[in-house]
């Protein structure tokens, strides 16, 4: 199948390795059909994947529905193609046949969810949800978390035709607009096609089940053992759940199927098959973004859910979008807002806490307070020492047989615990925490504070080696540049909004680079001979304020220039921190006579009542 990238600097086509079309409408072997089975390897092994197969192909629709497809999805391309002429850092490519697009399948991902996964990408969860029959529009959402844990949006795509060459196709397409940086982890539907595509597109990160898909398939699989025994269900997900360690899940899986007498059963076989890719205690060593590793969600339909409902058609899908896009852009700056404007109620003494206070976001912050507060009923007790590395024991009174070891070395301030918390959520334990308080360890040392769930996350560049806006593309490209900027101007809003003075100077700082630029712009793209180079930037010379000539500055004038710069700065911000503490004491004064009017107003209506 030819493939066309709608990126201004990235147009080619592309055709298999044998340079044969890929179309699944020219391979019908490839197209999916609506029904349920369990997916074997060619050789029968089992693949560990259940395929629910809930494709709605249009060749096979009645002539009203499909000229209703192709017209909703010209809408969508139409929308597309708008979007990057605004945006050059909006992308999008179509898997099509020739010119008729509006029979493809399409990818898009604009300049907020490519920055999003810049902050945010370590751990991914594939939505599928609306490729069931219910669903009018067959939307695939690439998505994950902030660091409040809310869902962020890296991309969507429309899988009109199933098969294993379009869903490769739309995995390699959503890691190209990720600038081919792959994720630590991915969460999907159980499916055979998703399996063989990650496999393939990204052998390196590590390929997780949706726990409760696969609870609701077995549900259905074992509905008469469900029905004529109703504790089977509770037990089931109490095996899965509940194991602290893997000997412990098998064994509980052993007894529970000798309990049913169902040690036979084909289904249950093929679960166990695929344990390592869905039963919680085989994933704790990876990193998914959840508060709890027995909790994830119930549901990947995070991001569009409310927005994107069985009632929404194709024309519509647009609307829904930016839709759900605002509304979660507004729910993310409200817990923002909420983080930098409140203080929560700490619980401790401890200075840990009000340092993680200062640090996290607000939902990030309560989780580490829970496992801090659980550190006064899980007490560490040393069994061994070996000098530079000491291992604990600790468990909560009365629990002795859930007890985890934590191995502590005092040179590195590093800790390990077996429960692997910190590992899989970012959050450290309160086992490894129990240690530090008994070491006497008042702080928390910064490899335990992942910035993504801090809130600062979105500040600063992030340092990855991957971090270029799209492999094949040069310095020189307009995307490049475009997210560059706008990831420099967001810095600089946000430092420029604390004090209407730093507001003031940042205005004036704006104005003459916009003079600057406009300056560069008139000129052409190349330097004149009035033009010196700095940094490899062209700029032009310096003009002294009373004749407004151009002159050269010398090495040492501009050193001179800069120390009375960083002089000045020095002195502004020690009369910021002024105008700050005035600023607080004026408004805890308000608040205190805010409190004291509101007791009398109290007060007053009780005299009323008497």
């Amino acid at each position: 199948m030819k493939l066309k990238i709608k990126n201004k600097e990235n147009k080619r086509e592309k055709k298999d390795g044998n340079g044969k079309d890929r179309n699944p409408r020219t391979t019908g072997k490839e197209i999916r059909q609506p029904l349920l089975r369990l997916d074997r390897e060619g050789d029968g092994s089992p693949l560990g994947s259940i395929s629910r197969l809930l494709c709605t192909n249009p060749l096979e629709m009645s002539g009203g529905r499909q000229r209703t497809l192709v017209v909703g999805v010209q809408h969508v391309l139409d929308y597309l193609k708008r979007m990057q002429a605004e945006n050059p850092a909006f992308y999008y490519a179509v898997q099509g046949d020739g010119d008729h697009h509006a029979g493809a399948n399409i990818f898009w991902a604009d300049a907020t969810s490519r920055m999003n996964y810049t902050y945010f990408g370590d751990t991914v969860v594939l939505d599928t949800t609306f490729r069931t029959n219910q669903y009018r529009v067959p939307l695939a959402a690439f998505t994950g978390f902030n660091h409040h844990g809310q869902p962020v949006l890296f991309g969507c795509g429309l899988v009109l035709y199933e098969s294993e060459s379009s869903f490769i196709w739309l995995f390699q397409t959503w890691l190209q607009a990720m600038s081919g940086r792959q994720p630590i982890s991915i969460t999907t539907d159980p499916d055979r096609l998703i399996q063989v595509a990650v496999a393939q597109v990204l052998p390196g990160t590590r390929h997780r089940f949706c726990k409760w898909a696969i609870f609701r398939e077995t549900q259905e699989k074992l509905s008469h053992l469900c029905q004529s025994h109703p504790t089977f269900e509770t037990e089931f997900r109490k095996c899965v759940n509940e194991a602290e360690t893997i000997e412990e899940f098998e064994s509980f899986w052993e007894a529970l199927l000798n309990r049913y007498y169902i040690m036979d059963n084909e289904w249950l076989q093929l679960m166990y098959s695929a344990r390592q890719q869905w039963v919680p205690v085989y994933m704790r060593d990876t990193f998914f973004g959840e508060m709890s590793i027995n909790e994830s969600y119930k549901s990947l339909n995070l991001f569009f859910d409310g927005y994107v409902t069985a009632s929404t058609s194709i024309q519509m899908l647009v609307r829904q979008y930016e839709k759900a896009m605002a509304s979660w852009h507004e729910k993310e700056l409200k817990a923002d807002y909420d983080t930098i404007n409140s203080m929560p109620v700490l619980k401790t003494p401890s200075p840990m806490e009000k340092q993680a206070a200062d640090l996290y976001s607000r939902r990030i912050f309560r989780k580490f307070q829970e496992e801090l507060v659980e550190t006064l009923a899980n007490p560490a007790t040393k069994i061994d020492d070996t000098g530079t590395i000491a291992t604990y024991r600790v468990a909560k009174f009365g629990e002795d047989h859930k007890a985890h070891a934590v191995s502590f070395n005092s040179l590195e301030m590093k800790a390990n615990c077996s429960c692997q918390l910190f590992e899989y959520s970012g959050i450290i334990c309160r086992h490894i925490l129990a240690v530090f308080r008994a070491k006497n360890v008042l702080t928390l040392p910064s490899q335990y504070v992942l910035k993504r769930w801090t809130r600062n996350a979105r500040n600063g560049a992030v340092t990855d080696d991957h971090n270029s806006e799209l492999p094949n593309e040069a310095g020189d490209s307009s995307t490049v540049r475009y997210n560059n900027l706008r990831q420099e101007a967001i810095k600089y809003v946000e430092e420029g909004a604390k004090s209407i003075h730093i507001y003031n100077v940042a205005v004036d700082a704006l104005k003459e680079a916009s003079r600057k630029v406009s300056a560069v712009k008139n000129r052409g793209p190349g330097a004149t001979n009035g033009d010196v180079m700095a940094n490899g930037v062209v700029g032009p010379l310096v003009a002294t304020e009373e004749n407004q000539t151009p002159t050269y500055q010398s090495v040492e004038q501009k050193e001179k220039k800069i120390r009375e710069l960083s002089a000045e700065l020095e002195k502004t911000n020690q009369r910021c921190e002024v105008y700050r503490a005035n600023l607080l004491a004026v408004l805890r004064d308000m608040e205190e006579q805010k409190l004291k009017l509101s007791v009398k107003v109290q007060n007053a209506r009780l005299s009323l009542k008497e």
